[in-house]
C-alpha cells in the first residue's frame, strides 16, 4: 500500500528565519510558496533530491513544541547523506550547531543531530556505501 514518504510538514515560529535555514544553509529547492492571507499562513513546498517534500508552514500563535525529543508525536525528522562527516562540517561552518557523530548500534551506520531555527531536531543519516551494500548482497 504505502510507498514512500511524500512529504513532511513543519510548522515554524519565524517563517522568514526558518526559510532562510531550509533553503540556504540545508540547499533545498523553492517548489512554491503560497500566502494563504484566510489563515493569515505562508505554505512553503520544498524538494529534495529524491522527490520527497517539505511543506513548511506559519501559523500565527502557533503553540511551541512541548519537550525534545521524547514528547509525544514526532520524534525527529532524519535525511539520508552520503558522508556525515561532510555535512557536519558544512553546517558547522554555516553557524548550526551539531551534535557529535555516533555509530547506530544495529546497523552500524554514523548519524548526527541539529536543529532547526525552531529546535525541531533532524537527523543526518549516512547512507549505505555501494561496497556495503553489495557486501550485503553477498
Amino acid at each position: 500500500m504505502l510507498r514512500r514518504i511524500h512529504h513532511a510538514a513543519i510548522i515554524c515560529s519565524n517563517y522568514e528565519a526558518s526559510k532562510r535555514f531550509y533553503t540556504q544553509t540545508l540547499g533545498l529547492a523553492v517548489l512554491a510558496e503560497n500566502y494563504r492571507a484566510e489563515r493569515r499562513s505562508f505554505k512553503l513546498d520544498l524538494a529534495l533530491p529524491d522527490g520527497s517534500q517539505i511543506e513548511l508552514f506559519s501559523f500565527p500563535d502557533a503553540p511551541a513544541r512541548p519537550s525534545r525529543p521524547e514528547a509525544q508525536g514526532l520524534r525527529h525528522l532524519a535525511f539520508v547523506v552520503d558522508d556525515v562527516a561532510a555535512c557536519q562540517q558544512t553546517l558547522q561552518a554555516r553557524g548550526v550547531a551539531v551534535e557529535p557523530i555516533r555509530v547506530d548500534e544495529y546497523t552500524g551506520r554514523r548519524f548526527t543531530f541539529f536543529a532547526d531555527p525552531d529546535g525541531l531536531p533532524l537527523e543526518l543519516y549516512e547512507a549505505l556505501s555501494q561496497a556495503d551494500a553489495h557486501d550485503k548482497a553477498e
